[in-house]
């Protein structure tokens, strides 16, 4: 008998919701908050709420105050250091010019922001969801969209556990369990696996821009505490990437003298020898930057992809079923590197329409009012405000880009127009490597073992654990020819961008021979977007396998 004849248990919820970070838990104590009775789960693929979150962060407390308006009063929730001093900087190899503060458009301001950890915050929002009586399992990746007879969506179902990598059946083997609900919310985080299936196949890009991505690695470092600065927060942009290649850094300074270091490069680069974590490595070793982390330790780190394409690039949000929510959808907002705010909101939002529609005897249909609500609510007035900064970094490179995108904002800020218009992003990100031969290699920096590591001693910071003898999780649709293209033309980019050493090319007697050490992936998706074919997909392991991350 196939696995798929095999019996599952079902169970009915009003509303299912995939994944536990902020657009999720958000959408759960809203909808709990408008009708106590209404039964709402929430499944995570994690080992426990907030094991795969990674954020900067630096929140804007927006949502928090329209979801929770005295989360302030709350001795538990975790955001405790308000933003004190805000500074951008441009970087040279030797130097770094400080930005005037009267420069900035007011969005970019962060002076009302709070510093903390965005998985603590998870976990704060879950355990303030189970008191409403929202159910949540940790542990449980969805696997499969269900769908009816007229092609809605009915819920999800989880994966099967105890499966061996030879797909043999192991003692342990559980079979997964159907979640059907009224509706289904897909609040999965940038590059979500359910969700390109569901925008594949109600053709929700149909009318949006390609998305578009970017890669943000983050250290997590004890420092000594005459170094410490509570509520400094400092963005740059510049070296050690070249004006071509987007990105930049952030540092802040929060809690328990405690900094969050880390480094966004945007996944649009053409350079194939360019690896983000060493450039993020390297941007340590700046001499502005690395008097910060002396006589300090090194606690955390991790990876995670980042939705870049903004305002242009948001799908269309509904299907008959269910919609998309947060990251999943893209709502990241680029220049202010944030999209927490975002992410609540659009929870906030999309349980509204939710309640309404269980309120009139609705299900399974289109949730029309959260499509047409968005544009104009606070997120996407948020959006439209910076919609042609990233095009126009893309365009011009990132000191003209710069310039241009500031432009724009003011013009939008004190005019109410944009003399760009909106701009198109192009070309996805996997079209965008040149060919090696086109490119120069650029040397990586030795790391010392203090200020600057090595991907291996990095990944076993983030606690990351799968259970071996089970099926890779990275599939690779045609071997031949990730040997003669991804090998062969651009001389083998992903044990480059991959920032947790989960591939590498041996040269053997026979020719190459793609490795995939997929124990040590850290789910930041980036092999699904930056492989220049296409050919690597990313799909969950079994439930609660990946990173375990703490105070990221």
């Amino acid at each position: 008998m196939s696995d798929e004849a095999l019996p599952r248990d079902s169970m009915e919820f009003d509303v299912v919701i995939v994944g536990a970070g902020p657009a999720g838990l958000c959408a759960a104590i809203r909808l709990k908050q408008i009708n106590p009775d209404a039964s709402v789960v929430v499944i995570e693929k994690g080992s426990e709420v907030g094991a795969h979150i990674l954020s900067g962060a630096v929140i804007d407390p927006a949502g928090l105050d329209q979801l929770i308006p005295d989360w302030r009063d709350d001795a538990e929730c975790p955001l405790k250091t308000r933003v004190t001093d805000d500074r951008f900087y441009w970087m040279t190899q030797s130097g770094a010019t400080r930005l005037p503060s009267f420069l900035m458009p007011p969005l970019m301001n962060n002076h009302h922001c709070y510093i903390g950890s965005l998985g603590d915050v998870c976990r704060w929002l879950g355990a303030r969801a189970e008191a409403l009586g929202v159910d949540i399992y940790p542990g449980f990746a969805a696997t499969e969209i269900l769908y009816g007879d007229g092609g809605e969506v009915l819920g999800v179902a989880t994966g099967d556990m105890g499966i061996a990598r030879d797909g043999s059946h192991k003692p342990s083997f559980t079979r997964g369990m159907e979640l059907r609900g009224r509706y289904t919310l897909f609040a999965e985080g940038a590059r979500g696996s359910l969700t390109k299936q569901l925008i594949a196949k109600f053709g929700l890009d149909q009318n949006s821009e390609p998305p578009k991505f970017g890669i943000g690695l983050k250290e997590v470092w004890q420092i000594d505490k005459a170094r410490h600065r509570p509520g400094l927060v400092q963005h740059s942009f510049g070296w050690p990437l070249g004006n071509s290649t987007g990105g930049g850094s952030f540092l802040y300074h929060y809690g328990e003298d405690l900094v969050s270091v880390g480094f966004v490069v945007h996944l649009n680069y053409d350079n194939p020898y360019l690896s983000p974590f060493e450039e993020f490595q390297r941007f340590k070793t700046h001499p502005s930057i690395r008097g910060a982390f002396e006589g300090g330790k090194r606690i955390s780190y991790g990876a995670r992809a980042i939705t870049e394409g903004g305002f242009q690039s948001v799908p269309r949000l509904v299907f008959p079923g269910g919609a998309l929510v947060g990251c999943a959808a893209g709502f990241v907002n680029v220049p202010r590197i944030k999209g927490v705010h975002n992410a609540m909101g659009t929870g906030i939002l999309v349980a509204n329409c939710v309640s309404d529609a269980l309120a009139e005897g609705r299900s399974n249909d289109e949730l029309r009012e959260y499509e047409d609500a968005w544009r104009d609510s606070s997120v996407g007035r948020d959006l439209d405000l910076v919609r042609n900064v990233k095009p126009l970094w893309s365009r011009f490179g990132t000191v003209l880009g710069v310039v241009l995108g500031g432009f724009d904002m003011w013009t939008q800020t004190l005019l109410g127009l944009s003399l760009f218009g909106t701009q198109s992003h192009g070309k996805p990100d996997r079209s965008t490597l040149d060919p090696a031969t086109a490119c120069q290699p650029r040397p990586a920096p030795k790391p010392d073992g203090v200020l600057t590591f090595d991907r291996l001693s990095s990944v076993f910071l983030s606690n990351t654990n799968h259970e071996e003898d089970q099926p890779i999780h990275l599939k690779v649709a045609d071997m031949a020819l990730q040997t003669s293209s991804e090998h062969d033309v651009f001389a083998g980019p992903s044990n480059r961008y991959c920032p947790a050493g989960v591939y590498e090319w041996i040269e053997e007697g026979a020719g190459p021979r793609f490795q995939i050490n997929a124990q040590n992936c850290v789910h930041c998706k980036t092999c699904d977007i930056k492989d220049p074919n296409g050919n690597i997909t990313w799909v969950p392991p079994e439930g609660g396998g990946g990173p375990n991350y703490q105070g990221m």
